[in-house]
């Protein structure tokens, strides 16, 4: 048994019962976002929060004790995603990730966006011409430091 067995464990209940994901965050009482990631295997859950994850999708003790283990991050098995909607998140951090660089250096320094210290949401932009996508991402500015 692993991480990436409960993992599957979970979408295969979470397929099969129907439930969302934000019903899912809403019984753990976390943001959609951040329950989501954890649920795919990206962060780690306090014994309740497992616990709690466990009753929704029929855990059993052992299994929701690997909830609680710090996981390897990184979700994407290739360097250049093959699926479609991911790829465009690679492609947009391809066209703009210098024009973010260069925002954020002008703007507080020489430094990075946290994705530690980090907040997500995402909501559907309703728009005559097609809904959008709505991605509001906030992450603590670390400046480096000079020593």
């Amino acid at each position: 048994m692993d991480r990436l067995e409960v993992t599957e464990k979970i979408i295969a209940a979470k397929v099969s019962s129907g439930i969302m994901w934000s019903e899912v965050a809403a019984k753990v009482g976390l943001s959609k976002e951040w329950v989501t990631a954890a649920c795919l295997g990206q962060m780690t859950l306090s014994a309740e929060q497992a616990g709690v994850l466990a009753g929704i999708f029929s855990l059993t003790a052992e299994e929701a004790k690997w909830l609680t283990v710090t996981p390897y991050k990184g979700s994407l098995p290739t360097s250049v995603p093959t699926d479609p909607l991911i790829y465009r998140f690679y492609e947009l951090v391809n066209v703009y990730g210098s024009t973010f660089k260069a925002l954020i250096h002008e703007e507080f320094g020489d430094g990075i966006m946290s994705a530690i210290d980090f907040k997500m949401d995402l909501q559907r932009e309703n728009d005559p011409n097609g809904d959008r996508v709505r991605i509001l991402m906030s992450g603590k500015f670390l400046p480096y430091k000079q020593y």
